[in-house]
């Protein structure tokens, strides 16, 4: 007995919103709000197309008339307890939505009335209490609202298109300016691939909520719900479509962004793989229903496990490599302590000992380099300079042998019985002092 009361009471109060707008537009008065109210009467006759046309004509006329709307809206949904004057409201703003030019603030007018509180289709409080089956009609009008609200923070980018520059080439620049098409044209790239990335998760996210809004009971059955679903169904074929073919694109340079980059990119194939299977679901179900034609539904591309898993083993090969690579390397020294030696020794194996911060030495004798980097000086085994000084098995080394070899024997050096010997005290070699040695005496006689 209460429940009918309240349909009874729901009825009456939009029967005369609707009569009282009538006859104030008759007596001269007309404005957004009685648009609004004529275009929801709580019938089953689809929505009036003349005041989708009056409202966009004073939307273009007095800009004002935007912020009238969104109130007049919030007030008109929000006040409603009957189905069919909810559908019709959110059908009118999802009309709206498709039919305001791109430059027009109808969208952040919209945006504006919501973060005032006073637009709620988010967290959509709205219950029916005109019909027997007002858990189904609820049920729908909520996530009609929802899919409404996202559609309002879905920002749809545009790839950038820039006129092409002309670039005249005049001699000696003639190379440089070839290469600032290149470089523009990557970053621009790599531009586009994380605006696509951005946009796929917002289409994915609408796709989720066009889902939501799947009919059962007896509203599957309602002319106004099949209408409303025909008009959400046709654009999720845009956003599919939209979102198939860039994330082809973005599967094409996957190997060619950033690493975060790659791994989100991952993250919303691996998705679009679940997804696809529920979206062939629906639209099974939908086409069951009569909705739209069977020609107008887009051919979903299913993704199989194993393509996912391929995908995932090798990313995660690829990055696992790239890491062991990164780590392998060392950071440079300071300038200031780049070479730290301690005592050098000199050995048979013509090898030296070098206490040092780098580990890629720049020098090597005789043995293997660093990895596949070659050294700037390198004596193989085969090829053995011979030393400066030349020292016999069972001699001593003593500092006079060492003086006695220091000499330089060479023809070329030899004056007057006296031989040219380098002093290793004075720093200078070009400009140091000769000392001389008599070969008769046994003396070294200097000559400063």
């Amino acid at each position: 007995m209460q429940r009918r009361f309240r349909q009874v009471f729901t009825a009456l109060r939009e029967h005369s919103s609707v009569s009282y707008a009538k006859i104030a537009t008759v007596g001269g008065f007309c404005n957004v709000e009685l648009i609004i109210v004529k275009a929801t009467a709580p019938d089953d006759l689809p929505l009036p197309e003349k005041y989708i046309q009056e409202l966009l004509k004073l939307f273009s006329i007095s800009p004002s008339t935007l912020r009238d709307f969104s109130l007049s809206f919030s007030r008109r949904f929000g006040k409603t307890r009957c189905w069919r004057v909810a559908l019709k409201c959110l059908i009118l703003l999802h009309r709206l939505l498709r039919t305001v030019p791109d430059d027009s603030p109808f969208q952040s007018s919209l945006l504006w009335t919501r973060s005032n509180g006073l637009l709620s289709l988010n967290d959509c409080r709205f219950r029916d209490d005109s019909s027997s089956a007002s858990a189904d009609y609820t049920a729908f009008v909520r996530s009609y609202a929802q899919l409404l609200d996202e559609a309002l923070h879905c920002f749809w980018y545009k790839a950038p298109q820039e006129p092409q520059q002309q670039y005249q080439y005049e001699g000696e620049e003639e190379e440089e300016e070839d290469e600032e098409p290149q470089i523009q044209s990557v970053s621009a790239k790599m531009e586009e691939m994380g605006r696509m990335i951005e946009m796929l998760p917002q289409l994915q996210s609408l796709i989720d909520r066009v889902m939501d809004c799947r009919p059962t009971g007896p509203a599957a059955r309602s002319f106004l719900v099949q209408m409303a679903m025909k008009h959400i169904i046709r654009d999720s074929f845009v956003c599919y479509t939209t979102f198939r073919r860039e994330i082809v694109m973005v599967l094409d340079s996957l190997f060619q962004m950033p690493y975060r980059s790659c791994i989100s990119a991952f993250g919303i194939y691996k998705k679009a793989a679940v997804q696809a299977n529920e979206l062939c679901e629906f639209y099974d179900l939908c086409k069951a229903m009569g909705l739209c034609g069977a020609y107008e539904y887009p051919f979903i591309d299913r993704i199989p496990q194993i393509q996912i898993h391929a995908l995932e083993t090798f990313l995660y090969g690829m990055w696992q490599m790239t890491d062991q690579e990164s780590s392998s390397t060392t950071t440079s020294p300071s300038p200031s302590s780049l070479v730290e030696c301690s005592s050098e020794t000199v050995t048979e194996d013509d090898s030296i000992l070098v206490s040092t911060k780098w580990e890629k030495p720049l020098i090597q004798f005789g043995g293997e380099y660093y990895q596949d980097k070659q050294p700037l000086i390198r004596f193989g085994k085969d090829e053995e300079e011979k030393r400066l000084i030349q020292f016999e098995e069972d001699e001593e080394e003593s500092w006079e042998s060492i003086l006695e070899a220091s000499i330089d024997l060479s023809p070329s050096r030899q004056q007057n019985n006296m031989l040219c010997l380098y002093n290793p005290n004075i720093v200078n070699p070009f400009y140091q002092s000769s000392l001389m040695r008599q070969n008769n005496h046994g003396f070294v006689h200097s000559l400063i």
